[in-house]
């Protein structure tokens, strides 16, 4: 093999290698984090607002570390998924589908959505909602595939396969659109409870990304560390492809 073949094989594999890592990672990372301020949330207290992270298996409170009043730790109130969902049924909103994260009282994983301080009969919770749980509780079989594809990617050297390494490579992009689905599922479906307390707001879109106003909650929207490895991992497969195209064509001339 000449020494230009192995340079680019020892590349391509290098940077498939790191991408598999990085690809699997965003399993056990947040992906986004969602804030909300207002004045009856004071910063000493939520110094990050009513914070919530969600990654692919579900969604988890932001607010660790809070120093609670103790009516809040008593009411579990300092777990802000606990507070966001307070706040959004207020104003009609579905309670938000926690995946994985979602456990009974015996600490089992129930087979749907049941949310705290919302006690819905499975039959009246909306279909849309229902698949959100099933994509979230399931994410880890999507992680497999990703990791096969790679590895498929990586081990076949005379064939470029770019297909497979981009297709896992996209995974960030997978949870962008399914977080902005939903966003706008959630922003268009205030019919929890008749329209809430605030009947005059009407379906809107939440702020996917920066500083948004909702009612007198000043909203945050923003990417979190995983989505950024996501992104560095995306890049790893475009080197990882490039470098094995120039590998495969070196093989040839």
């Amino acid at each position: 093999m000449k020494q230009g073949n192995k340079i680019f094989k020892l590349l391509y594999v290098l940077f498939g290698v790191l991408a598999l890592g990085a690809i699997i990672s965003l399993y056990f990372l947040p992906m986004w984090w969602v804030a909300l301020e207002s004045h009856q949330y004071p910063k000493a207290m939520y110094p990050k607002g009513i914070r919530i992270e969600f990654k692919f298996n579900g969604v988890y409170n932001g607010c660790e570390g809070v120093r609670e009043r103790e009516e809040l730790a008593m009411d579990a109130g300092a777990d802000c998924l606990i507070e966001m969902n307070k706040i959004n049924h207020f104003i009609g909103m579905f309670p938000i589908v926690q995946g994985v994260n979602d456990v009974n009282e015996f600490g089992e994983h129930v087979p749907y959505p049941v949310y705290a301080g919302d006690k819905i009969p499975p039959e009246e919770i909306p279909t849309a909602l229902k698949i959100l749980d099933k994509i979230m509780r399931n994410a880890h079989w999507f992680f497999v595939v990703f990791g096969l594809l790679m590895l498929l990617f990586i081990a076949v050297p005379r064939k470029k396969l770019a297909w497979a390494a981009i297709l896992a490579g996209l995974a960030p992009f997978y949870f962008l659109i399914i977080y902005v689905y939903y966003l706008y599922w959630y922003g268009h479906n205030l019919g929890l409870h008749g329209g809430g307390a605030f009947s005059g707001i009407k379906p809107f879109m939440p702020t996917v990304f920066g500083e948004g106003k909702v009612a007198q909650f000043t909203t945050f929207s923003f990417p979190d560390t995983g989505f950024y490895v996501g992104i560095l991992g995306f890049i790893l497969v475009l080197l990882a492809v490039s470098f094995k195209s120039k590998y495969i064509k070196s093989l040839e001339d």
